[in-house]
């Protein structure tokens, strides 16, 4: 074995050991139980729904696309699942490696071309480029979700992601608001889902790295300099202080009465065989 070899194994026994003391250890029977919880309390999938998920390369979206693609299996309610890249036209953006993997999954997968990148920095030359980056990117995202005749999209934001957003809307729009688990998008006439919502992002890179995920850096100049960085440091150093607070931010956004959340079924095992 070769010292390079040697050197990337210990440094990933390294990373499982500190997930595992900090309680983020996850495997995929953990990650499939989360998920199934998720879909199961918020009703998220039906029989016969054609449901896409957007693929940016980056760690949440492949854990997601690895929980939906197993959790077929098994799941009483069939689905079909597609898998779809916008490209946003960055140089050297290889998504070979996530083909492999959406093959081995047995899952379709598109690459949607675009040149948005030349658009939002060359041409417009945006100074908060994420807005408009974003809307163009799901533009695209639901043109193709659309001819494929998908009725669905599943977005890959944990709970982390959850719990960031409640703080950006207090934080920058002063008022009450995070992601919802599932949102109908008239115009579109598609079903948002998030799957990923019980999971966390210690979770996610645990998984990621027990798995040995095809992630692909993000070439974006404006990653890392963000809104939603900022939020996620900050929890960071409230959970520090003040241990837990991130589950108990997450259980007051359940329990919030927030503006389109939808009804949660508390114990929906038990609920759909009594119906």
């Amino acid at each position: 074995m070769h010292y390079v070899e040697i050197y990337y194994i210990e440094i990933k026994y390294v990373i499982h050991l500190i997930l595992y003391i900090k309680g983020n250890y996850m495997k995929l029977q953990k990650l499939l139980s989360y998920t199934r919880r998720a879909i199961d309390c918020y009703s998220m999938i039906d029989d016969g729904d054609k449901i896409a998920v957007g693929i940016s390369g980056g760690k949440d979206s492949l854990t997601l696309l690895y929980a939906l693609a197993e959790l077929r299996r098994f799941y009483p309610h069939k689905y079909e699942l597609i898998a779809i890249t916008v490209d946003l036209g960055f140089d050297n953006f290889n998504t070979n490696k996530v083909k492999t993997l959406c093959d081995n999954l047995n899952v379709p997968y598109y690459v949607v071309k675009t040149e948005i990148y030349d658009v939002v920095f060359n041409v417009r030359k945006e100074k908060n480029p994420c807005s408009l980056c974003a809307k163009m990117r799901k533009g695209a995202l639901n043109d193709k979700i659309s001819e494929l005749g998908c009725n669905k999209v599943a977005y890959a934001h944990h709970k982390d992601d959850f719990i960031d957003t409640f703080l950006m809307s207090l934080l920058y729009e002063g008022r009450i608001h995070t992601f919802s688990p599932k949102t109908y998008l008239d115009r579109s006439e598609l079903m948002v889902i998030r799957p990923l919502m019980y999971v966390s992002e210690g979770e996610v890179v645990s998984f990621e790295h027990e798995m040995d995920l095809p992630v692909i850096k993000s070439p974006c100049p404006a990653d890392g300099n963000t809104k939603r960085e900022y939020a996620n440091i900050t929890i960071k150093r409230l959970e520090e202080e003040t241990p837990n607070c991130k589950n108990r931010i997450f259980a007051a956004i359940e329990r919030g009465n927030i503006p389109g959340w939808p009804t949660k079924i508390e114990h929906p095992r038990i609920t759909n065989k009594t119906n």
